[in-house]
């Protein structure tokens, strides 16, 4: 059921923590990183390069999903995050978690269908460590054949960074379209800090 409701462009959400009833959300304005469209900032290329941080794919999921929950207020209750871990037992959800030594200091989540990456949360317990996340997730990304990256909303976090809102019916096209192909998160390597930057300025 989760996934069918993520094929027609809703997506669940809680009102609170402790709120057992989840609500399906469709907004009229759509938030998505076009993949082409990133922008890197030159402090934040620094912070790449400099920061010595560790990046891993799928390593510590829950514990990304967590970090994501862990503020005073949420949206993901106990039903959506067992959920969420059935999701990534089938392969349908996936985390990237930015360490530094062996503290998971940031990462972003997201569920995933076709070439369509359904970005849901993300976090950061050191400056900058989410914004490190996603520049290695659009990069991921677009190496490993994703077409549609939905933030869902739109934050001036992601603005920032290049984010968009785009119309309902143009985000069903892109999602329509994001269906009828294949992609795989886990697939291909990580680049260096060096190779990442490189690229991220090619396009930004």
């Amino acid at each position: 059921m989760l996934l069918a409701g993520y094929a027609q462009g809703i997506f669940p959400m809680a009102e609170s923590r402790d709120d057992p009833t989840l609500y399906w959300f469709e907004p009229k304005l759509r938030g998505i990183i076009p993949l082409d469209g990133f922008h890197i900032s030159r402090s934040l290329a620094r912070t790449i390069r400099r920061s010595g941080f560790e990046i891993r794919i799928d390593g510590d999921f829950e514990g990304v999903v967590q970090g994501c929950a862990d503020r005073s207020e949420t949206w993901i209750n106990a039903p959506l995050f067992e959920l969420y871990r059935a999701l990534f037992r089938r392969g349908h959800a996936h985390s990237l978690e930015v360490r530094a030594g062996e503290a998971l200091v940031g990462g972003v989540f997201a569920v995933t269908l076709g070439t369509a990456f359904f970005g849901e949360s993300m976090f950061s317990r050191v400056t900058d460590a989410s914004k490190v996340a996603l520049a290695y997730t659009v990069d991921r990304l677009r190496q490993t054949g994703f077409t549609l990256f939905d933030t869902q909303y739109l934050t001036p976090h992601l603005a920032s960074l290049g984010g968009i809102e785009i119309p309902r019916a143009a985000y069903r096209a892109r999602l329509e379209a994001a269906l009828h192909a294949r992609a795989d998160f886990r697939a291909g390597t990580l680049p260096t800090p060096q190779l990442l930057v490189q690229r991220m300025t090619q396009t930004s």
